[in-house]
């Protein structure tokens, strides 16, 4: 696909997750394959709302700007590092919604399974609810180098892996194409809410039995 069109996606990508309130104001970035060797990414600080044609570059896989005077985000490692990591792989969405941040930050654990919701089916790979699907939870760190250090040996030991959160901050997830990719954020969001649901529910009851 030409340089054109895959930006045309990425704009198209930030107006629909913008409008969902997954990706406030400047937060979140997007990218797409553009060869076996290099990515066309968001450029830093920009409303994902209001992204236009000049608002993407192109890096290489190790997160080097090609366009002078664009800077990329500051994030453009974990994007590169799962272009690296699978070449299957032509999308890249990372999002800061309400529910993936409340959630990652309410629980300890390094992980949350899904497992039993019908929505897993959207998920690449997966063909059942009675699969489980694992999304990893990592501290947030502002040394991205050292966070896509952690982030590599997960990859690496679950190769069926279809996502990750960052806790406080938000949600990676990726796909063969940009509507792979947006299709899992959605399957993300909803199974997000409802965790989050069932944990008001379950506080609720354990609070009414104390009355």
């Amino acid at each position: 696909m030409s340089r054109q069109l895959l930006a045309d996606e990425i704009i198209a990508a930030g107006r629909f997750l913008y409008g969902r309130g997954w990706s406030p104001a400047t937060s979140s970035n997007y990218s797409a394959r553009l060869s076996a060797s290099e990515a066309l990414l968001t450029v830093s600080g920009k409303h994902k709302g209001q992204l236009g044609p000049d608002d993407v570059l192109t890096t290489d896989l190790d997160g080097n700007s090609l366009e002078p005077g664009k800077k990329p985000s500051a994030e453009t490692l974990l994007h590169t590092q799962l272009y690296q990591w699978r070449a299957d792989i032509g999308a890249v969405l990372h999002t800061h919604s309400v529910n993936a941040t409340v959630l990652s930050r309410a629980t300890t654990a390094s992980e949350l399974v899904f497992e039993d919701y019908e929505l897993q089916k959207a998920f690449s790979g997966i063909a059942t609810h009675e699969s489980q699907v694992r999304v990893p939870i990592f501290d947030n760190d502002q040394d991205i180098a050292r966070l896509a250090a952690k982030v590599q040996p997960w990859l690496d030991q679950h190769p069926d892996c279809v996502g990750y959160l960052i806790r406080g901050h938000g949600l990676y997830t990726w796909g063969a194409k940009m509507s792979d990719a947006l299709r899992q954020i959605e399957a993300f969001e909803f199974l997000f809410e409802c965790e989050l649901k069932m944990l008001a529910l379950a506080h609720s009851q354990v609070q009414g039995a104390r009355v």
